[in-house]
């Protein structure tokens, strides 16, 4: 369909717009409209692309020659599906009491006691397509400014603004550096709250107890998701806890990202959440919060496995921790007694790197390492895969020292949580 003018265009409408940043041409999809004095503004959703690039672009962004039109059919199907998919969701949210999970609407928030504005999070569900849109245009934290990549649910009157400032040591939230400033005159932390579990050179990790800590918990989620798209925040964090990976200088503990975790999990998983902070990626950081949670499984003395689904950033760099983990196991076996070189077995793999029979499975399945062999299930290994190993094992600067940590696991089983 040709469009002269864009003022015909609504909701769902799909059309080519030129990308801000590659200044290339690319199909979206308008996912919101704001009028902005005489002129409209489109926010837009490129097709087959990661939401972190939805932007707001200006009608000479828009080639109006060819537009899909949304259909009445497909509204009718799209509103059907809601009815029908609508009460399973609710009854897998009364079963399961998660501070994040995988659909796209917002729970039902409580207002944060130590709002400087004294503003609220609505407790009314927020349309989809509001939470399609990106609310935040910078958050400043410490000394990095970053630029949001979803939505997160902050006071309305702080998303008017230009840019949200954050403590790095409590994570409360002002409207302005001067308010900031007010506050750091007035905030006694160096670190996050909790205990320092952990410590190697410049490293430390803190376990903080959502009930406990309630405030910096739900401040947490609420930073987390301007970078997680698939999870939703619930404020209910007093089943979570939450491992905070710090880098420590002579000005104190700086967040570089977190894990949480529930106390009580009936699927066995030992990681809910998993966060790196932007300024800190590509950087090992990533691999190092799996390695903990890991190692904290390794205490408990069982078997892990991440809650799905994964964001993608996530899924890679599991998969490239797994990998490295697996194969680390099998090219360099712990010699027995004797001196001579162990069979390992899928078990025994689990059991020394403490990640979940399943996962071991889907990992040597990737890469190809599994073989029928005279009835028999095999693994076999080829030199490219042992070099392209030690190549990357040669990468990875830091690691999990278990002998830095500082922790005894918790029964929660056979705690009261009121």
């Amino acid at each position: 369909m040709n469009c002269e003018s864009a003022e015909s265009l609504t909701v769902g409408c799909r059309l080519k717009v030129r990308m801000r940043e590659s200044n290339l041409w690319q199909l979206a999809e308008i996912v919101s409209i704001r009028k902005m004095g005489d002129k409209r503004k489109f926010y837009v959703h490129y097709v087959d692309w990661n939401k972190r690039l939805d932007e707001w672009v200006n009608e000479e962004d828009l080639n109006l020659r060819e537009i899909q039109m949304r259909s009445r059919a497909d509204e009718t199907s799209e509103s059907q599906e809601k009815l029908s998919v609508s009460p399973i969701k609710k009854s897998k949210r009364r079963k399961n009491r998660k501070h994040v999970k995988k659909n796209e609407q917002i729970s039902k928030a409580t207002a944060i006691e130590n709002d400087p504005q004294k503003g609220k999070i609505t407790n009314s569900r927020q349309k989809s397509n509001e939470s399609l849109v990106k609310n935040v245009e910078l958050i400043e934290l410490g000394r990095y400014r970053m630029k949001p990549w979803y939505f997160s649910p902050y006071p309305e009157e702080l998303c008017q603004m230009n840019c949200i400032y954050l403590c790095e040591f409590c994570l409360k939230y002002c409207k302005s550096r001067v308010c900031l400033g007010r506050h750091l005159t007035k905030c006694s932390l160096k670190h996050p709250p909790g205990n320092e579990i952990y410590r190697k050179d410049t490293i430390s990790v803190f376990e903080i107890d959502g009930r406990k800590d309630k405030a910096y918990a739900q401040n947490l989620c609420l930073l987390s998701k301007l970078f997680l798209d698939h999870k939703l925040i619930d404020f209910d964090v007093d089943p979570f806890l939450f491992y905070v990976m710090t880098e420590f200088d002579s000005r104190g503990f700086h967040i570089v990202g977190y894990f949480s975790k529930e106390k009580i999990s009936d699927e066995d998983y030992n990681l809910a959440c998993v966060l790196t902070l932007p300024p800190y990626q590509r950087k090992g950081y990533g691999k190092l919060l799996i390695e903990f949670s890991y190692e904290l499984s390794r205490c408990e003395g069982k078997t892990g496995s991440p809650e799905k689904p994964l964001s993608d950033l996530g899924l890679l760099s599991y998969r490239s921790y797994w990998t490295q983990a697996v194969l680390e196991i099998l090219i360099n076996p712990i010699p027995t007694p004797n001196g001579e070189r162990p069979t390992t077995t899928i078990n025994d793999i689990s059991e020394l790197t403490a990640i979940s029979t399943d996962d071991v499975i889907y990992t040597l399945k990737s890469l190809n390492l599994v073989n029928y062999f005279k009835g028999k299930h095999i693994i076999c290994l080829n030199s490219d895969t042992i070099e392209q190993h030690r190549a990357a094992m040669k990468k990875r600067k830091i690691r999990i020292d278990s002998k830095c940590l500082r922790w005894i696991p918790k029964d929660w089983s056979k705690r009261v949580i009121n």
